[in-house]
């Protein structure tokens, strides 16, 4: 699930801890780092629980209007469509979710107001009172509810991302890419077949997970030998007047470029180009544009960089 960007991201931000601190060991800071990428998946299957206690809300919303003293024939006979969605019904009732969240002891318990809030929001919402007197009753209609519910609700909660800042240092950065991977498993969903609701597994292969080991360690050994080709690049500036996300972030792109040989050059140069404009300053991408070009260009002069398969080694 999780992709080779976020893997490059989540590098990144434990060597800038890593060197920062200076009081870790490179076992601590990779337990830190594969804890990180834990979280993703923690986060993945933390949201996939919010359309389930939303609904419960409302069921819960719905009795009690029921049971007033002067309820309207409205409140009497509610429309309970959104109440008996199949699809959330179908999460809620998930043995996998259910495992995790055993497991990993996660839920939005502690988080009453948040529910009720994206509760009120989604029923006050066009698409939502849409849904609601539509004629259409299948799958695909009940499906497409849950993904506005992560596409259009999640995506631009306010309140959702104040309570994941508070939850986890790690999901701000994460929450979009993982609102898109549930948005992927929902889409696979066929009616009454609950084993077509298949949670993505943290990484893809085991080549993600032996990629994101071997980046952050080769970055670390040999920091000082990659600090220097910086050094030797950048004429007439001190390397450590470089800012600092910069200076990692070619240490990242140096190391994966000469370390891995089935990614060709071109592809880690655009990666961290991307993280350069993500995580820099308004000039990063230009100069780390710059730098990388002129370090690509020496390391294959002096036949540092081996490629293996057709077209791997051009830039």
């Amino acid at each position: 699930m999780i992709s080779r960007r976020q893997l490059r991201v989540k590098t990144l931000q434990t060597l800038y801890s890593f060197f920062k601190n200076g009081d870790k060991s490179i076992q601590i800071a990779e337990k830190e780092l594969f804890h990180s990428i834990e979280k993703f998946h923690e986060l993945y299957y933390s949201l996939f629980l919010l359309p389930v206690d939303v609904q419960r809300y409302a069921l819960k919303l719905s009795n009690l209007r029921r049971k007033k003293q002067i309820a309207s024939s409205q409140e009497i006979n509610p429309n309970t469509r959104f109440i008996d969605n199949p699809v959330i019904q179908m999460i809620a009732e998930s043995e996998g979710l259910a495992e995790y969240q055993s497991e990993k002891k996660i839920g939005w318990g502690n988080y009453p107001e948040l529910i009720k809030k994206l509760y009120e929001v989604l029923s006050e919402s066009e698409y939502f009172n849409e849904y609601m007197e539509s004629t259409d009753e299948s799958f695909k209609r009940e499906k497409d509810l849950v993904k506005f519910f992560y596409t259009d609700l999640l995506y631009n909660s306010v309140d959702l991302h104040q309570v994941l800042e508070e939850k986890s240092i790690y999901w701000l950065d994460d929450v979009d890419f993982v609102l898109s991977m549930i948005v992927k498993t929902i889409k696979e969903m066929k009616k009454d077949r609950p084993e077509t609701l298949n949670f993505l597994p943290l990484f893809q292969n085991d080549d993600d997970k032996e990629f994101v080991k071997t980046l952050f360690r080769k970055t670390l050994l040999n920091n000082a030998a990659y600090k220097n080709m910086i050094e030797n690049q950048v004429v007439n500036w001190d390397v450590d007047r470089i800012a600092y996300t910069d200076k990692l972030i070619l240490l990242m792109a140096i190391s994966e470029i000469i370390e891995f040989s089935s990614i060709p050059v071109k592809v880690s140069f655009n990666e961290y180009i991307e993280l350069a404009k993500k995580y820099g300053s308004e000039k990063s991408s230009s100069f780390i544009n710059g730098v990388l070009d002129k370090l690509i260009e020496n390391l294959t002069k002096e036949n540092k960089i081996f490629k293996t398969g057709r077209g791997l080694i051009e830039n």
